[in-house]
């Protein structure tokens, strides 16, 4: 079968590979969820034809970029697209489905490659997945896993996905855990738009037959916002609820937040932006407990202090659901105990149809 030069968005998942001849400034914004970024103008050629476009005239302007887009096509076809056999299928997309993407198009065409070009380009992209993010949720059947912090929330989302339950692991889409100590060293957040469209590729592989286990979250994770529409439809879905021993929650969060506790200046900078909520006196207690290294007292005064009676405030005025929730005693957090939990999740009721 051979495409017409220029496809929509629904025919997305025609192809082998979605190529964006963006520029890398462009693509790190944001893009469509698993392209490729080949760009046919660099972040610098594409302000320098701009510049050009401006000052002197389009022609001028036309002339230069035709010479730079040819450049970088040859690149790309002696590199990236190589290894690629002739029946090689790829979706070719720019800012608005027009001399970038056509350009690259043509020649891969010529070439004799079944590519096409996304109609619209990213703009067309942008509105239609907004369109269908504020609609997928609405199809979702969702578990709200709920717990206290340091009750291994995450983890027992990623044992559910080991067995093959549908999870939409929103924390992980944001790089981020969720809280003033949830920043991952190393790894900063995707744009607002990039994570919209991760979450947009979550929900529309998912079965609207079957259950999607989702982790309570506030409106914010770090400093992404949670699209609203899935916000609301978690709200209103059934709970989980997941209860550990302070003493496993305790261990828990050390382990897992070791590379926080082996920089403690940053730990006092980021303690320290709780003033606000707590006493000089407590935020006081924490960086004494810091100095000393006496993390398990930390760790329990900060869950006992502040995470724990936050959570509850939350819990409380967000999920009303939480009161009939499906409960789970986990005793030990480690991989045996959130394989047992996720096992007892999945044989429970909870995952039957909708209410």
């Amino acid at each position: 079968m051979r495409y017409e030069s220029s496809v929509g968005l629904a025919r997305l998942d025609d192809f082998d590979e979605v190529v964006d001849v963006r520029s890398p400034a462009e693509f790190a914004i944001d893009h469509v969820p698993g392209a490729v970024n080949c760009p046919v103008l660099s972040n610098e050629e594409r302000a320098q034809v701009g510049t050009v476009y401006k000052q002197i005239s389009a022609f001028e302007a036309r002339k230069i970029g035709a010479a730079l887009v040819a450049k970088n096509v040859a690149r790309h076809l002696q590199t990236h697209f190589a290894a690629r056999d002739q029946r090689w299928k790829p979706l070719i997309y720019c800012w608005r489905g027009g001399k970038r993407s056509g350009s690259m198009t043509l020649i891969l065409r010529e070439i004799g490659w079944d590519a096409a070009s996304l109609q619209g380009g990213y703009q067309n992209y942008r509105r239609s997945m907004l369109v269908q993010l504020a609609e997928l949720p609405m199809r979702c059947d969702f578990r709200i896993i709920c717990g206290p912090t340091g009750s291994g929330k995450s983890r027992l989302l990623q044992a559910l996905a080991a067995r093959g339950a549908q999870v939409l692991d929103l924390e992980a889409l944001a790089r981020h855990r969720g809280s003033v100590l949830g920043d991952l060293p190393g790894d900063p957040q995707p744009a607002q738009r990039m994570f919209e469209s991760l979450v947009w590729s979550a929900l529309r592989n998912f079965d609207a037959g079957r259950p999607v286990f989702v982790e309570a979250e506030s409106r914010r994770i770090g400093a992404l916002q949670v699209p609203q529409v899935l916000l609301g439809c978690m709200r209103t879905s059934r709970c989980v609820r997941i209860e550990a021993p302070l003493a496993e929650r305790v261990r828990l969060l050390i382990a897992e937040y070791r590379h926080f506790l082996a920089e403690p200046a940053w730990l006092k900078t980021q303690l320290s932006r709780l003033t606000g909520l707590h006493s000089t006196a407590t935020v006081a207690r924490w960086i004494a407990q810091i100095e000393a290294g006496a993390w398990e007292g930390l760790v329990g005064d900060l869950l006992a202090t502040h995470y724990d009676p936050a959570y509850l405030r939350s819990m409380r005025t967000n999920y009303p659901r939480l009161t009939a929730a499906w409960m789970r005693d986990a005793a030990c957090l480690d991989d045996a105990g959130f394989e047992a939990s996720a096992r007892a999740l999945l044989d429970s009721a909870i995952i039957a149809g909708r209410e």
